[in-house]
């Protein structure tokens, strides 16, 4: 039985892997600082015992991102993935907008009510921006930090500049198109067999919420995340950086960048792999993030 605030789409879904994960999705009603009104906002949890993990889901996505990497972490900690504000299943209120500041709010205040201890915070893509961002804003929180494919070292999105009205609704309802995203999935992966009919469930459900290109509209007029060349030598964490040798969505050239730029980093290329590690090479991505997590 899927929770009732999913989709009927979700009923759509045919691997186990995703129909397992969108049966115990849940939310919380997180009350924050950006609206008198309470966020519900959306989560999974598994696992238990050892340093909790917070995993952070890409640009236009959700949590659904880690339905094959969340089960195989949680087999040693508590794992967690929250869908950021303005994303995946959590509330879009109206007048509420969305930007990096206000993502990194809810994300606190999230963390506070949902697990309240220092984490592994795990960011894949855009995910990995928010991660450098919500680390680099509120140090405590984060023990180590572990960056998938991540954004953060290029400029603005260049949709930026194009969405205004009336682009910006037609922009959206193009991104909305099932044959686009499909696109974009294929795009994502080495392996185009991953690119299954399932997998594009996984990767629309999100748009079926409401208010969801009214919340894009409103992150990707506000510039989104842009460049942390000059910010990173702050961060004090130790790093483990992941990338898939064949990355076609963000490249392969950031990759060094970062370990450049993060004094107390390590960087793993992942063979015939893609843009999103986590679900092509799940079990190869797991066993690194856990025995980075076991070094002292």
């Amino acid at each position: 039985m899927f929770p009732d605030f999913l989709p009927k789409l979700t009923e759509n879904l045919t691997e186990s892997t995703s129909i397992s994960f969108a049966e115990n999705i849940q939310y919380k009603s997180i009350s924050t600082p950006l609206i008198s009104q309470s966020i519900n906002t959306t989560f999974l949890s598994k696992g238990k015992g050892g340093t909790p993990i917070l995993l952070l889901h890409g640009f236009d996505s959700s949590i659904f991102e880690y339905r094959r990497l969340l089960p195989l972490l949680a087999t040693q900690n508590k794992t967690w993935a929250v869908d950021l504000l303005g994303f995946g299943f959590t509330d879009r209120l109206p007048n509420l907008k969305i930007n990096p500041g206000a993502i990194a709010t809810h994300l606190y205040y999230s963390w506070k009510s949902l697990i309240d201890k220092p984490v592994i915070l795990v960011g894949a893509s855009m995910g990995g921006a928010a991660a450098i961002d919500f680390t680099l804003t509120y140090p405590e929180v984060v023990k180590k930090l572990v960056l998938i494919d991540s954004a953060g070292m290029q400029s603005n999105p260049i949709i930026s500049k194009f969405i205004f009205p009336p682009l910006d609704y037609f922009a959206t309802e193009f991104l909305r198109r099932p044959q686009v995203r499909e696109n974009i999935s294929r795009a994502a992966y080495f392996d185009k067999s991953f690119a299954s009919s399932d997998a594009n469930i996984c990767a629309r459900l999100h748009l079926e919420m409401p208010r969801w290109n009214k919340a894009l509209i409103s992150f990707t007029k506000s510039g989104g995340y842009g460049n942390f060349k000059d910010k990173l030598p702050s961060l004090k964490q130790q790093t483990l950086i992941l990338w898939g040798e064949n990355d076609k969505i963000l490249g392969t050239g950031d990759a060094a960048k970062l370990e450049g730029a993060i004094a107390n980093s390590q960087l793993i290329w992942i063979p015939n792999c893609g843009h999103v590690p986590h679900l092509e090479k799940a079990e190869v991505t797991a066993n690194y993030i856990l025995d980075f997590i076991r070094e002292n």
